[in-house]
């Protein structure tokens, strides 16, 4: 299976890039201890980033930039994680995903993942993130992680969970959706069936 890492962050070293590699090593390890076999590809927009500014503007990606969207468009599965700008996604994430043909993640399974200054930025998970996918017709896992500065080395309260274990939540249910797949085809009663079935269907 081939697991493809989008990771926004712009420093280095980067909370969301950090954020990103633990929501995949999760991925990873739930899958290899099921007898599954992974390969992740991580893809940092900030290096690309003069290559997406240009591609938007003359419409021909570069050769690395090309290379990104293939390993996104023939990825088994995506994570995508971004640091939250004025209340939403990076321009850069965005950037990257207009680049992206509408149909090319349709059935896709995505994890999404944001990262933030402050908690009150954790809305961004389902106001602009998951719509964003459910536009291009993703199957976006159930639960998305937000990390605020102060998530980073607590173990949440007797109220809410913490980083680590909404982390490990979010890696089992992507596993969980990558096996079924692997271990045979959909059943005409998987949701991602029907989802696949209405994004065939043409209404000019």
């Amino acid at each position: 299976m081939k697991v493809v890492v989008v990771s926004a962050g712009l420093s280095v070293p980067s909370s969301t890039r950090l954020l990103a590699d633990r929501l995949a090593d999760t991925v990873c390890d739930e899958l290899s201890d099921q007898g599954h076999k992974v390969d992740v590809d991580v893809i940092e927009l900030r290096a690309l980033s003069a290559a997406i500014a240009n591609s938007l503007v003359t419409g021909f990606p570069a050769p690395q930039l090309a290379t990104a969207i293939a390993a996104v468009t023939d990825a088994d599965s995506l994570v995508a994680v971004t640091p939250v700008f004025s209340a939403s996604y990076s321009g850069l994430f965005k950037s990257f995903f207009d680049l992206i043909d509408p149909d090319a993640l349709t059935g896709k399974p995505v994890l999404i993942a944001a990262t933030g200054g402050t908690p009150r930025h954790s809305l961004v998970l389902d106001h602009a993130l998951r719509p964003l996918f459910a536009y291009l017709r993703a199957v976006v896992v159930p639960t998305g992680v937000y990390a605020a500065s102060e998530d980073w080395g607590t173990g949440g309260s007797a109220h809410t969970e913490g980083l680590p274990a909404r982390i490990q939540r979010a890696g089992r249910e992507m596993a969980s959706i990558l096996v079924t797949r692997a271990d045979g085809p959909l059943s005409e009663d998987d949701p991602a069936s029907s989802r696949k079935q209405l994004s065939d269907l043409r209404f000019d």
